[in-house]
């Protein structure tokens, strides 16, 4: 993921137009950090998380803030779902600390999903 950090941080403040290619590449990322954890998303956990990058990309060129959010809400996320969280929110300069919270959700479901399978 370190290869796009960059880049990613380059084309914020770019127009909307802009925004299919940087949540694609953040997908790309998201899909090679999640195969080396051995953590496989179904389709429709897959379908929610492509939403939710395509969202937290427009707010990072938009900065249209998040509602607050109770932080106390995720003390169940595991650490290492909130770090892999962490490492595709600081890909960003814009977006606050509460947007990792949010997407640790989609990782800490998905290592369930492969737990119970």
């Amino acid at each position: 993921m370190n290869d796009g950090s960059a880049s990613l941080k380059e084309t914020e403040g770019s127009d909307i137009g802009a925004a299919g290619a940087i949540t694609a590449r953040v997908l790309a990322d998201i899909g090679a950090m999640l195969n080396a954890e051995g953590i496989y998303t179904n389709e429709v956990q897959q379908q929610m998380l492509e939403s939710h990058i395509r969202a937290m990309v427009l707010r990072s060129i938009t900065g249209e803030p998040l509602p607050e959010v109770d932080k106390s809400l995720f003390d169940e996320i595991s650490a290492e779902s909130m770090q892999m969280a962490e490492r595709v929110v600081n890909q960003f300069n814009t977006l606050p600390i509460e947007e990792a919270y949010l997407l640790s959700v989609h990782f800490e479901v998905a290592k369930d999903n492969n737990q119970s399978a």
